[in-house]
C-alpha cells in the first residue's frame, strides 16, 4: 500500500504582510472600491453587479458571510459590508480546476499549499476521486460516485454509524433534501459547519431562550433601548 506523505497542517508561510499606522476613519470608498475589484476580478463585471443588487434583498439571497438580520421591508442597495460583497464573489468566482491540473499535482503537493492557495485555484468542475494507493485525484460520474457512496453505507453495521456533514452555505432545497435522505436511511447524524463556530452560541442560547439563532429582525433594533455586544470587535 503506498503511503502518502501529505502534510496535516499545510504550508504556515506568511506574504505581503505589512504593519502600518491605524487608520482614524472608516473604510468608506476605500472599502467599496476595494469591493468593487475584488468581485469584478472573479465574477465579471455584469455578473457581480446582478449579483451584488440581489444580496440581502427581500427576494434575493442572504450575505454569504454573516447572519445579518431579515428586514420586513426592501433593503437599501448597497446593505453589506466589504468582507460581504468579498465572500460572494469568492462563492461564484468563475476560476476553476480541471482533470490536468489533478494529474499534474499530487496530494502530497496539495497538502504543502496554504489555504489561501488551495481556495485560489477555484471551483472543481466534476466529482473527483482520491483512489487506493494513488496519490492524484482522478474523476469520476455522477453515477459511479454515488454507487461508491451506496456501497460504503450498505456495509455499515448502523445508520449510526454514518455522518452526513453539510455546508452551512447550502440552499434550504438541498439542504431539505439532504436532509430527508439522511432520515430514510435513519439516522440524525447531520453536523454542519456551524457546529465549529457556532456551537458555544447555538448551546447557550437554546437553553435560555429555546433556540439557537437569532430570533429577532432588523427592525427590532432600531427600538431597542440597549444593545449590548459581547466578544465581537464592532469596528469591524
Amino acid at each position: 500500500m503506498t503511503e502518502r506523505k501529505v502534510s496535516i497542517t499545510g504550508s504556515t508561510k506568511f506574504s505581503d504582510l505589512r504593519l502600518d499606522e491605524p487608520m482614524t476613519y472608516a473604510a468608506g470608498p476605500i472599502g467599496v472600491k476595494e469591493a468593487m475589484r475584488h468581485t469584478f476580478k472573479e465574477m465579471g463585471v455584469l455578473r457581480a453587479m446582478r449579483s451584488l443588487l440581489q444580496m440581502n434583498q427581500k427576494n434575493g439571497f442572504d450575505c454569504p458571510s454573516c447572519a445579518w438580520p431579515d428586514p420586513e421591508s426592501p433593503s437599501k442597495v448597497a446593505e453589506y459590508c466589504e468582507n460581504g460583497a468579498k465572500a460572494l464573489a469568492d462563492e461564484a468566482t468563475t476560476a476553476h480546476t480541471d482533470t490536468p491540473f489533478f494529474q499534474k499535482h499530487s496530494v502530497e503537493e496539495l497538502s504543502q499549499l496554504t489555504d489561501y492557495e488551495l481556495n485560489k485555484l477555484g471551483r472543481l468542475t466534476e466529482p473527483m476521486v482520491l483512489r487506493e494507493n494513488s496519490v492524484h485525484y482522478e474523476p469520476i460520474s455522477w453515477q459511479g460516485a454515488y454507487d461508491m457512496i451506496a456501497t460504503k453505507l450498505k456495509k455499515l453495521g448502523s445508520p449510526n454509524e454514518a455522518i452526513f456533514y453539510t455546508s452551512g452555505r447550502s440552499s434550504n432545497e438541498a439542504a431539505f433534501l439532504y436532509g430527508t435522505f439522511a432520515r430514510a436511511f435513519g439516522t440524525n447524524n447531520m453536523p454542519d459547519c456551524s457546529n465549529m463556530c457556532h456551537e458555544s452560541s447555538g448551546v447557550a442560547l437554546s437553553e435560555t431562550l429555546g433556540i439557537g439563532k437569532g430570533s429577532i429582525k432588523l427592525e427590532d433594533l432600531y427600538k431597542a433601548e440597549v444593545v449590548i455586544v459581547a466578544g465581537q470587535n464592532p469596528g469591524t
